[in-house]
């Protein structure tokens, strides 16, 4: 038997059955229609933001970065509670416009931005995180031509990294941002061009779970911010201290200690150098924000036995869930939080394999989980779906299609 991730906190039960939104799992299987489903919590999203400000300095404004969930009602609700948004690609940047967001109040990072994408986000406003000295000249050819002032911030690739963090995203050779030692003469160059300086971006790491390793991080970036800063002889005017925190997923994972990190920003935040004294100063976050918010629900479509163990084929799989399938960074793959939503109170009382439809056996969202007894019809939950769910998976392999959504 293989343990089960811990179900987030705000999911109870309605007549045995999980519920959601405060309607049994069942209610909105039959509003949408169909299954495979994703269903996203407005409430819960809601919630998760007010904890995090309530823990923060009132100082610290949060971006959301909208590569974890795209799906465009959740983005709407998430946009009018966050203080701004992060964008990653051109074709999130046409999702930002479509729902009317104030396009200055949007940042866009990511290596490889075609001249397409710059030139779309310089002529609306963005903030570009500009990712080498080469994509800056690109970027200042382009605002020259346009007759445009580019809004340009540096990301930094600083000499550290957020230790225990699920994915490194700074610290040694990277292909995000600029090494650390090279973005002082950068500063300069793009303020003699002159574009409206943005300032920084130095975001190190996710899903880390540990409050030290965030609280270390945090003063590293501060510290490597200042030191920038001085060095080009400039007051930041932003800093994007970027995010890493975690949710859990697996067993024995513990959430992260919002209140820990937010007491230690707040003694920081008295003692800042001059040259972050009058700087916007942003946390950037995705999965934090929404993976809890969401559950995915697929009906049980066979059961079947297999030389002495149970399976579980669902009509859903890795091409809608391909993180919680072992396929998307884990290199030992462990469950993710699943339940019978069916029987939710229930019991467990045997060792079943969650699969799904797909003819590979990759397809797996359970392995000899200790489950209450299902039977054919009844609906599957994995949770923490709410970030690179959807949006993170090969929903063409097979030709199986997407999943519906809904936010509730």
């Amino acid at each position: 038997m293989k343990p089960l991730g811990p179900i987030p906190a705000g999911y109870t039960a309605i007549g045995g059955e999980l519920a959601i939104g405060g309607k049994p799992a069942s209610h909105w299987v039959e509003a949408a229609g169909r299954t495979p489903l994703f269903v996203y919590s407005k409430d819960l999203i809601t919630h998760r933001l007010a904890d995090l400000r309530a823990a923060m300095p009132d100082r610290i404004k949060i971006n959301y970065a909208i590569k974890a969930n795209s799906f465009a009602p959740v983005l709407d609700h998430v946009s009018t509670l966050a203080d701004g948004l992060d964008i990653a690609s051109g074709g999130e940047l046409e999702m930002v416009r479509a729902m009317g967001f104030d396009l200055t109040r949007v940042s866009f990072a990511g290596p490889g931005k075609r001249d397409s994408e710059l030139e779309a986000a310089i002529a609306a406003g963005v903030t570009l995180n500009l990712e080498s000295e080469t994509e800056a000249d690109r970027a200042l050819g382009i605002a020259a031509r346009l007759g445009k002032t580019p809004r340009m911030a540096i990301r930094v690739n600083p000499d550290f990294e957020l230790k225990g963090s699920g994915m490194k995203m700074g610290g040694g050779p990277k292909p995000f941002g600029i090494d650390a030692e090279r973005v002082p003469a950068l500063i300069a160059r793009i303020i003699a061009a002159g574009c409206e300086f943005r300032g920084l971006h130095i975001f190190t790491g996710s899903q880390a779970l540990s409050a030290e390793a965030v609280i270390d991080m945090q003063a590293k970036v501060l510290d490597c911010a200042d030191r920038l800063a001085g060095e080009a002889g400039v007051k930041l005017p932003k800093l994007n201290m970027g995010g890493g925190f975690g949710i859990p997923y697996f067993s024995g994972d513990e959430p992260l200690d919002i209140a820990a990190v937010g007491a230690a920003l707040h003694d920081r935040f008295a003692h800042l150098p001059e040259t972050l004294a009058d700087a916007e100063l942003f946390l950037e976050l995705g999965r934090y924000l929404v993976g809890e918010a969401g559950v995915y629900l697929t009906r049980i479509v066979d059961r079947k036995d297999s030389y002495g163990e149970t399976y579980l084929i669902t009509d859903g799989g890795l091409h809608h869930q391909l993180a919680a399938s072992g396929n998307f960074g884990t290199v030992v793959r462990r469950n993710y939080p699943v339940a019978i939503a069916s029987r939710f109170a229930a019991e467990p009382e045997e060792t079943a394999n969650v699969v799904g439809c797909l003819c590979t056996p990759l397809d797996r969202l359970a392995d000899k989980a200790h489950l209450p007894r299902a039977e054919v019809g009844d609906l599957v939950a994995v949770f923490c779906a709410g970030a690179y769910g959807a949006s993170a998976s090969p929903s063409a392999f097979l030709g199986q299609g997407p999943a519906a959504e809904m936010l509730v």
